[in-house]
């Protein structure tokens, strides 16, 4: 089932011995505890509040989301990044897919504000003092992938204190390709929104830009859609001889993005020559025209362009996102059949499911 959060998930299910058997993940629920050295609070606004305390990091586990990845070359690398950042709010705004957790209707892509919750090993103490939290927006432009790189050693302890045996110093005089492990491994444990990737595959390094702020679902059509609509967008703002970044404040960016992800489509997100617009309003007037044309730049075939842009538009006009067909289609359940609420949860489960294998995309659901 591809969703950001399945709906009919209940407390009850997220206990210890849920967790993998795969020892990295003991290792990342102790680390994030002892760094804690507390029990963690998970606290969500929203039409009905959520509070509550877990001794585990399983609620996380609770967030499935959908990742793009984008090759970029070292000199692009900046460029990219701030445009990827730049789109997250409308991003989650026309995908949003996770508006219940444990029985609660929250934002409409709760599954951010829980990710960012779930995996944070500051106690209350450090938070007033500043430290950087691991699942992150961050907090400035940037104008190459090393300061990213730099902020995850300068700012992060190690939460998998592992070793390798390489040293890269010395592959590289011999002129080999560092593998780089350890950076690997411990930028794998900075949730970053837009994250830096380095691999090497087949012999050659290369860099990657990570998106990961999209929920799962609600069908592969909607997802693919999704994937144009990124790249196309991203492509454009990062070629653009006056960037959108040198006219919008990061901290915007990041306020684009909770915005977006309490209110889906129905919030108000800045764009610069806009100022504050409704999202469907910025998605359909801006960012689809520049989808369309980025879509060129990258050679994809005009009707298939077409096609998924256009789910798009309609998604934006109609304003059904997978997160306002859950709530509205739980709320005529309860409101005019008089279900109780988790067998709603669970009849709007399965309609869900079955609409997915048609592989319809959401806004004709």
């Amino acid at each position: 089932m591809m969703i950001g959060i399945l709906p009919t998930l209940r407390r009850t299910d997220i206990g210890e011995e849920t967790l993998s058997s795969n020892a990295r993940y003991k290792m990342l629920n102790d680390q994030i505890f002892a760094a804690r050295g507390e029990e963690m609070r998970i606290a969500i606004d929203g039409p009905e509040p959520l509070r509550m305390h877990t001794d585990t990091i399983i609620p996380e586990a609770a967030c499935t989301s959908v990742q793009f990845h984008l090759q970029v070359s070292p000199d692009e690398f900046g460029a990219y990044w701030n445009a990827a950042q730049a789109i997250a709010g409308a991003q989650v705004a026309m995908g949003a897919n996770s508006p219940f957790l444990f029985g609660h209707r929250l934002w409409h892509e709760t599954r951010i504000t829980l990710f960012e919750q779930a995996t944070d090993t500051r106690p209350d103490e450090l938070k007033t003092q500043g430290v950087r939290p691991r699942v992150w927006f961050g907090e400035r432009w940037i104008t190459s992938v090393f300061d990213l790189f730099e902020e995850n050693a300068r700012y992060f302890p190690a939460l998998l204190p592992l070793c390798d045996d390489e040293d890269p110093r010395e592959v590289l005089d011999q002129g080999g390709i560092p593998e780089l492990g350890e950076l690997s491994l411990h930028n794998g444990t900075i949730y970053r929104w837009n994250r830096p990737i380095y691999a090497v595959v087949k012999g050659r390094p290369h860099l990657r830009v990570e998106n990961r702020v999209l929920p799962a679902g609600p069908s592969v059509a909607d997802v693919v859609a999704n994937g144009a609509f990124y790249y196309g967008v991203v492509r454009m703002l990062a070629e653009e001889d006056r960037p959108v970044w040198s006219r919008m404040s990061f901290a915007t960016a990041e306020e684009n993005l909770h915005r977006a992800a309490r209110d889906g489509l129905e919030s108000t997100l800045y764009w610069p020559g806009m100022g504050e617009v409704p999202a469907a309003e910025l998605i359909l007037r801006k960012l689809l025209p520049l989808a369309h044309e980025g879509l060129d730049r990258w050679g994809v075939d005009p009707a298939r362009r077409d096609r998924l842009l256009g789910i798009i538009e309609r998604r934006c006009v109609t304003g059904q996102t997978g997160a306002a067909w859950q709530i509205d289609t739980v709320r005529a359940l309860e409101e005019e059949h008089g279900v109780g609420r988790h067998d709603a949860l669970r009849m709007m489960t399965r309609a869900y499911v079955e609409h997915m294998r048609d592989n319809e995309p959401v806004h004709t659901w």
